[in-house]
């Protein structure tokens, strides 16, 4: 099982690593920083690269700038991550080409930083979004698609007043002004579902998930959620309509982006 190290700290950029499996392009860590796609919030990308002592703590994390003196940094020895995936129950990270190392190699990974503070922030702000709407509208999300300058929300409304989502995002911004921290902790299943709207996505959790890691922002959204997000809500920006789409018979979507 690999410890996904973005969901203990979505600001970790580096972190050692040994190789449990290899398959051609595709590999498996027993510790990770690269978040898997899922829950509509896109792969981490950035690149890994072999020690060049060909050793590594295997329970090491280093800082951001930290450990770089033990990394060989030419090109045979780097590879880039391109796509990270969950898969029977495995964290696989596709590299741009075959690995050409075996298991037990030990490696560095580096995140795309710049890459995963947007997503960082886009998501944080989907969820202040979504908490707003669903307040106010009393609607639930269907549907969502995050990506570095753009957020998609499908969600069911009878009314589509466009003068009134103006007013939901103006509260949003409200939110995010007052720049509350966020508070993420671990709850079991049973007890997390006893909060309201703690699952803001329209369908239920799947059964085998017994403990629900939890995303707060205080005075706003309690939600269950595995994704990556920043600490405070000053870090996000502003949001501001892209474009409303009317789908069909009370099926919306809105598009939104983020400035600041």
């Amino acid at each position: 099982m690999t410890i996904p190290f973005y969901l203990q700290d979505s600001y970790l950029r580096e972190c050692d690593a040994i190789v449990q499996s290899v398959s051609g392009k595709e590999i498996v860590l027993d510790q990770t920083i690269f978040y898997p796609r899922g829950g509509g919030q896109p792969t981490d990308t950035g690149k890994i690269i072999i020690s060049a002592s060909g050793s590594a703590d295997p329970h090491g994390v280093v800082s951001v700038g930290v450990g770089a003196s033990d990394v060989v940094g030419d090109n045979a020895n780097e590879f880039r991550v391109i796509n990270v995936m969950k898969k029977e129950g495995k964290i696989i990270h596709e590299l741009d080409r075959d690995a050409g190392f075996g298991v037990g190699a030990k490696v560095k990974c580096v995140l795309d930083w710049e890459r995963r503070y947007k997503l960082m922030r886009m998501h944080t702000a989907a969820h202040v979004l979504g908490a707003t709407m669903f307040n106010e509208l009393g609607v639930l999300i269907t549907g969502n698609q995050l990506d570095l300058d753009k957020t998609r929300f499908d969600f069911s409304l009878e009314s589509f007043d466009r003068a009134k989502f103006e007013e939901v995002v103006g509260k949003a911004n409200g939110f995010l002004a007052a720049g509350a921290e966020l508070k993420i902790y671990d709850l079991p299943r049973d007890e997390a579902m006893k909060i309201p709207g703690v699952v803001k996505l329209a369908g239920a959790l799947p059964p085998s998930i017994t403990v629900l890691r939890i995303v707060e922002i205080p005075g706003l959204d309690i939600q269950a959620d595995g994704g990556t997000h920043v600490k405070s809500l000053k870090e996000v920006g502003k949001i501001g309509i892209i474009k409303l789409e009317n789908k069909g018979k009370e099926n919306r979507r809105i598009y939104f982006t983020l400035s600041g």
